[in-house]
């Protein structure tokens, strides 16, 4: 009789543990990339339209106009900033909120809001718990997106913005993300340099691409092209930074050896930039 007994609990545990598996209708997911030197990342769950009228005015639509949203199904989309950054032109600290919308015809409404606890239950929502409520232009797309789908797109050349874009059905939102990692390299450039002077290159160049002195700029590519003569893309930065600073012989010179450097090493992406750098200076 234990036996038995023994044999039944055993089975009762394991049809307790077993569960049917099958796809999730709004399936979760994970976007993520770092704009300048800022972890984002967003946290959502994907709805199908499956034929079903998605944004407009009515209650036959699935996301009335004018109604708040959870943008997304389940417990609504998380947005995690790893510094401080703005949104929609408004100061955000660094932290995860999550991430409300109210849909319109032309524009919609986009909250950052604090309480992440409140998941998808809107009827919670309270408005002293925004961190930031920004206005965004709603954009027609061409072709239709049957996945409720959030990107970070549009990262600027320059890493200093990029755009939180929202598209289901034929809606295209985007609200930008603006990020401030200067202080950060400045900091970074004062201690590796010091640690270990084969950053300098790194430096120069940032002061180069940033507008900062470049006097400075060029003290540190001067010391780093020194000690490396073929260094091609060392030379080349030196170029550059002599020609704004006006130097223009300086900077024929330093490319005649980034060219020169570059051909010895089979490089012919940077013979051509060399080639059309003197160009520019004659």
């Amino acid at each position: 009789m234990k036996k038995v007994l023994v044999v039944l609990f055993a089975m009762a545990g394991l049809i307790a543990e077993a569960q049917v598996q099958s796809p999730s209708p709004s399936p979760a997911a994970v976007v993520s990339t770092v704009v300048g030197l800022t972890d984002v990342k967003v946290e959502y769950s994907r709805p199908k339209a499956k034929g079903r009228k998605i944004f407009g005015a009515g209650t036959e639509f699935l996301t009335p106009y004018g109604q708040m949203w959870r943008t997304a199904a389940n417990n609504g989309s998380r947005v995690t900033f790893g510094d401080d950054v703005k949104f929609g032109g408004m100061d955000v600290p660094k932290g995860t909120y999550l991430l409300l919308t109210i849909p319109g015809a032309t524009e919609w409404t986009v909250i950052l809001y604090k309480d992440v606890a409140m998941g998808g239950d809107v009827a919670a929502y309270d408005k002293a718990k925004d961190q930031a409520r920004v206005t965004a232009k709603a954009d027609k797309l061409t072709e239709k997106v049957e996945t409720f789908t959030i990107e970070i797109a549009d990262l600027a050349e320059n890493s200093k913005s990029a755009n939180l874009q929202i598209m289901w059905e034929n809606t295209s939102v985007k609200v930008p993300i603006t990020v401030d990692f200067d202080a950060k390299v400045m900091k970074s450039i004062e201690a590796s340099t010091k640690v270990n002077p084969g950053n300098l290159y790194q430096a120069a160049s940032y002061y180069l691409e940033n507008g900062k002195d470049l006097k400075q700029a060029m003290e540190w590519i001067t010391t780093a092209s020194a000690s490396n003569q073929d260094a091609y893309w060392m030379w080349l930065t030196k170029a550059k930074i002599q020609k704004a600073l006006g130097d223009k012989k300086g900077a024929m010179e330093s490319s005649m050896a980034s060219k020169a450097a570059a051909e010895k090493a089979k490089n012919a992406d940077y013979v051509k930039m060399n080639d059309d750098f003197i160009k520019g200076l004659k």
